[in-house]
């Protein structure tokens, strides 16, 4: 359980166009709880040029401030669309380095459970979205990053109802698991 938040925070993580925001939202409602949106979205939406490296520590604090801004209205399950993982290994493939407050920042933010979503669904094109051809690439690198961090994580994978029910079933298992303990 997060500490200073009595609430158990669960990332969704994982490339580009693998349902992450279809599966958190899912999982708020199943769960009675509020979600997390990837604040990258809005901000790039907004911006006027294409976004840079710099922008990333800025998707960094505004992804972190909405996710402690919609912690204090969940109930008992904070439920992630993204989090410092997504933005660490966005810029180390397209920008090749992380900057440093990103990295203390993940470093410094605990969650209770990671669920990676796989790349076998169907690329959907959007104009935020630019790798199609990258996935295989990307997943590795997530499922790389999962496998070097000590938090459980499941892969997430099949079609929609099967990923529903994988993901509610780890979430069953965490909150089960940490009952036992607390």
């Amino acid at each position: 359980m997060n500490v200073t938040t009595g609430i158990r925070r669960i990332a969704i993580i994982g490339p580009e166009c693998t349902g992450k925001s279809d599966l958190s939202e899912f999982l708020a409602r199943f769960f009675n709880t509020v979600w997390v949106p990837e604040f990258a979205r809005t901000y790039i939406g907004n911006l006027d040029r294409p976004y840079d490296r710099s922008d990333l520590l800025t998707i960094a604090k505004g992804q972190l401030a909405l996710e402690d801004e919609l912690a204090a209205k969940a109930n008992e399950l904070l439920i992630c669309d993204t989090n410092l993982y997504v933005i660490k290994v966005w810029s180390q493939f397209k920008f090749g380095s992380v900057d440093q407050d990103i990295l203390r920042a993940l470093e410094a933010r605990r969650y209770d459970l990671y669920l990676l979503t796989d790349i076998d669904i169907p690329w959907e094109a959007d104009p935020q979205r630019e790798h199609p051809d990258k996935r295989v690439e990307l997943f590795e690198m997530y499922r790389n990053e999962m496998l070097k961090q000590p938090v459980p994580f499941a892969i997430i994978s099949g079609a929609r109802e099967m990923r529903r029910s994988t993901a509610k079933k780890c979430i069953e298992n965490l909150k089960t698991r940490i009952g036992k303990t607390t």
